[in-house]
């Protein structure tokens, strides 16, 4: 009977398999391929571009509302982090800045003397102004000074240039007028080529700090971990909960299965091991 039941079990944690890894939607319509891409994802993602030479040219327009060239952020020796939001983003762009502001807290160099940061807008229509006051945010979370930190908005269109040099691949929504897109930072060398590509929310403060030592040293190391996270929500016209941590979800589903299985086998063997055991004790 135990047998029975255990096998139930198992045969229920397979069953479970492909609804723990499929989108959630709110009528729970039928799940999409596990290959297949949600059409607003189509084109999004990062693709890594190590060692490629940036444009240095390409200009932004500064927080105190002037043109500045990308280039004068890399003629002091110091690597670089990139990143490519958009200010009045809802939800992951701010998860990123969340998450880099915690690293920097928790790292001995402070940006301006060790590295620089430099923050763009892939949006075109929004402003310095906005930039200004994400700087000013973020710098009161930070805690301390820090004047290497750049907050810039865009400028004839050169976010969306240097977006494509980088491999930071999004595109606007015009039914929810909102920018699908990765979270991802980027680590340049002094030079200005591409060194290292961190994902998510969360930035280890070891894994950034070789990331900066790396690329400091003109060398180029491919990410261990790629998992993407989404800018993905609620859309009411769509009838579903597309969750920006889809990916995440997913792979937690899986994760979460194969443990199930993992401890039943166990069991099962636990239980084969007392039977024989049992029995030769009888014997």
């Amino acid at each position: 009977m135990r047998k029975t039941i255990q096998f139930a079990m198992l045969a229920g944690a397979l069953f479970a398999l492909p609804r723990l890894v499929s989108p959630v939607f709110a009528d729970d319509p039928p799940a999409l391929p596990a290959s297949a891409v949600p059409m607003q994802l189509e084109g999004v993602g990062v693709e890594e571009h190590l060692g490629r030479q940036v444009d240095l040219n390409l200009t932004f327009i500064a927080e105190n509302g002037y043109p500045v060239r990308l280039g004068d952020y890399f003629q002091k020796g110091r690597p670089v982090i990139l990143n490519l939001i958009y200010y009045t983003c809802p939800m992951l762009c701010n998860l990123v800045l969340n998450g880099q502001t915690a690293a920097f807290r928790e790292l001995a160099w402070t940006p301006g003397n060790e590295f620089e940061v430099v923050t763009i807008s892939i949006n075109p229509e929004e402003s310095f102004d906005l930039a200004r006051k994400k700087k000013s945010m973020y710098l009161g979370t930070y805690g301390r000074p820090a004047p290497g930190w750049h907050f810039l908005a865009d400028h004839d269109g050169n976010a969306k240039r240097l977006a494509e040099l980088v491999g930071f691949k999004y595109r606007f929504d015009e039914r929810q007028q909102q920018f699908a897109h990765a979270a991802a930072i980027m680590v340049l060398t002094p030079e200005g080529k591409m060194a290292r590509y961190l994902y998510g929310v969360r930035f280890p403060t070891r894994d950034l700090r070789f990331a900066l030592a790396e690329a400091s040293e003109g060398r180029a190391t491919m990410a261990i971990q790629k998992i993407l996270l989404y800018c993905y929500h609620y859309d009411p016209k769509a009838g579903g909960y597309v969750l920006f941590a889809t990916n995440i979800m997913r792979a937690g589903g899986v994760l979460t299965v194969f443990l199930i299985v993992f401890f039943l086998l166990r069991m099962f063997r636990a239980e084969r091991k007392a039977a024989t055991a049992l029995k030769e004790g009888l014997a």
